[in-house]
C-alpha cells in the first residue's frame, strides 16, 4: 500500500493534471461537452500507453545507451526539480515550450490535440518518463510491478476525470486557485527531484 501511494503521489505531482486544465480549457473552448469528454478520454489513453512503454521498456533503454541507474536518477531528479521550479514560479507552460509562437500556431491548427500537446509534453514529459524508468530498475518483483501498474492506471483515470471536469474546475477555482494549487504541487515536485538526487549521490559515494 505504501508503494502504491508513493508511486501515485509522485506520478500525480509530476504530471500535474491541474496545471494542464487552463491549456485544455483554452483548446476546447469551442467544443461540445461530448467532444471535450472524448478528448479527455483519448488524452488519458495516450498518457497510459506512454507511461507503460516507459516503465516496461526502461531497462532496454538504459542498456542500449549504457546508462547507469544512479546517472538516470540524478538526471531525472534535475528534470523533475526544474519542472517543480516552473510550477512554483508560475512558468509551467513556458517550461513545457507552450509559449513559443510556432508551437501555439501548430496547436491551434490541429484537429486532434490529445497526443500533442496534452499527453506530450504537458503530462507525460521527460520527468515522468525518467521516474518510471527508475521504477523499472528499482521494483522488479511481480507484485511490485502490479502495484506500479495499478498506480499508473489510477493516475491516468485521475487525468481523465480532471480534464473532463476542466471547465467546471476553472469556474469553481478560478485562475488564481489553480495557480495556488500548482505552486503547492511544485514544492512537492522539487522535493521529489531533490530526494532522487540525494539517494543517487549517497549510493555513489557509499554514504
Amino acid at each position: 500500500m505504501e508503494l502504491f501511494l508513493v508511486a501515485f503521489g509522485a506520478l500525480f505531482s509530476i504530471m500535474n493534471p491541474l496545471g494542464t486544465v487552463p491549456v485544455f480549457v483554452g483548446l476546447t473552448m469551442d467544443h461540445t461537452q461530448k467532444e471535450r469528454a472524448i478528448t479527455a478520454f483519448w488524452t488519458a489513453i495516450d498518457v497510459f500507453i506512454i507511461l507503460l512503454l516507459s516503465f516496461f521498456a526502461g531497462k532496454y533503454i538504459l542498456a542500449f545507451f549504457g546508462i547507469s541507474l544512479n546517472a538516470l536518477k540524478i538526471a531525472g531528479g534535475l528534470i523533475i526539480a526544474s519542472s517543480g521550479f516552473a510550477l512554483l514560479t508560475g512558468k509551467f507552460g513556458e517550461h513545457k515550450g507552450m509559449k513559443r509562437q510556432k508551437v501555439q500556431d501548430d496547436i491551434h491548427s490541429r484537429e486532434a490535440i490529445s497526443l500533442t500537446p496534452l499527453a506530450i509534453p504537458m503530462l507525460a514529459g521527460p520527468g515522468t518518463i525518467s521516474l518510471l524508468i527508475t521504477y523499472n530498475q528499482e521494483f522488479q518483483k511481480a507484485y511490485e510491478i502490479g502495484i506500479i501498474v495499478g498506480a499508473v492506471i489510477l493516475a491516468t483515470l485521475t487525468i481523465y476525470l480532471v480534464l473532463k471536469s476542466a471547465h467546471i474546475i476553472v469556474k469553481f477555482l478560478g485562475a488564481s486557485g489553480i495557480n495556488a494549487l500548482s505552486r503547492i504541487i511544485g514544492f512537492i515536485v522539487i522535493a521529489i527531484g531533490v530526494e532522487y538526487i540525494i539517494s543517487s549521490v549517497t549510493a555513489i559515494f557509499g554514504l
